[in-house]
């Protein structure tokens, strides 16, 4: 007789205590100041890009969820200070751990996680973010790259932090030849 009563007390007392479940798409948790979450692809202050597509981060990863393949700048086309930038930068987040070796593992700071965790998607294929999706925005003092290195400076004053924006009239290299063949082109009509 007391078996009963006992489940139903238990049944009785649980109903009043304070319920512990999260109210998720709602209500989004704050998440803690050094959490791992999305990686982000970080630019100098001028808008060149910090990574110099050595690869050190897709050795690093134990999991093979990154794929970076490094091409070499030229004057005309210039993405990174370096010799070298990544032409494709890739991170599979269906393979991805987010354990930050990889973040270790950069020599120049490019390769930065976030603290935005919701990465779900109804596809595979969609869960493969590409160089565009990872590159940080341009902020106030930027342009986008390609373009020259800030004038009178070298490789090592990037990260040393002596830039600190982009140069005055610089514009994006790409931009400037297509001005250039458009302005030859309508020379050649008249």
């Amino acid at each position: 007789m007391l078996g009963p009563a006992a489940g139903f007390g238990v049944t009785f007392k649980a109903m009043f205590k304070k319920r512990l479940t999260e109210q998720y798409p709602e209500q989004k948790k704050e998440t803690a100041p050094r959490f791992h979450g999305r990686h982000q692809l970080n630019r100098h202050p001028d808008g060149l890009e910090k990574c110099v597509g050595c690869e050190l981060c897709a050795w690093a990863c134990p999991a093979d969820a990154i794929y970076v393949e490094g091409a070499d700048n030229t004057e005309e086309e210039r993405y990174s200070p370096g010799e070298r930038y990544g032409a494709v930068y890739q991170i599979n987040y269906a393979r991805c751990i987010l354990c930050g070796l990889c973040i270790e593992a950069c020599p120049t700071r490019a390769l930065t996680m976030t603290n935005e965790y919701e990465l779900a998607d109804r596809s595979r294929a969609d869960l493969i973010f590409t160089k565009e999706q990872l590159l940080a925005g341009l902020t106030e003092g930027m342009v986008p790259p390609p373009h020259a290195m800030y004038p009178g400076t070298d490789e090592g004053a990037y990260y040393r932090g002596e830039v600190t924006g982009a140069a005055p009239g610089t514009e994006t290299q790409s931009r400037s030849r297509d001005a250039a063949g458009h302005e030859a082109e309508e020379a050649g009509r008249s």
